[in-house]
């Protein structure tokens, strides 16, 4: 006898192409999170960010640098290694 990770997966198996691609498709949208999820945790996460700002925990760096800083880095990502 299997456990039943695999007495799932042979039964699942067993199943017709139509009805194997209904279950994955089913078994997929079960781990998905929903928008609201989603908009929840960025919620926290600006509210986390904007604190440490706040507090002075991190340091603001220029888009315009950063841009530059990752053009250069680009650059040297693209130069072939003997």
């Amino acid at each position: 006898m299997g456990n039943g990770y695999e007495d799932v997966a042979s039964a699942a198996l067993a199943l017709p192409p139509a009805a194997r691609a209904m279950l994955a498709e089913d078994l997929v949208a079960s781990l998905e999170t929903s928008q609201e999820e989603i908009d929840e945790a960025w919620r926290i996460e600006i509210e986390r960010r904007v604190k440490e700002i706040k507090e002075g925990k991190v340091r603001l760096i220029p888009g315009e640098q950063v841009m530059s800083e990752l053009r250069a880095q680009l650059k040297l990502d693209r130069i072939p290694t003997k």
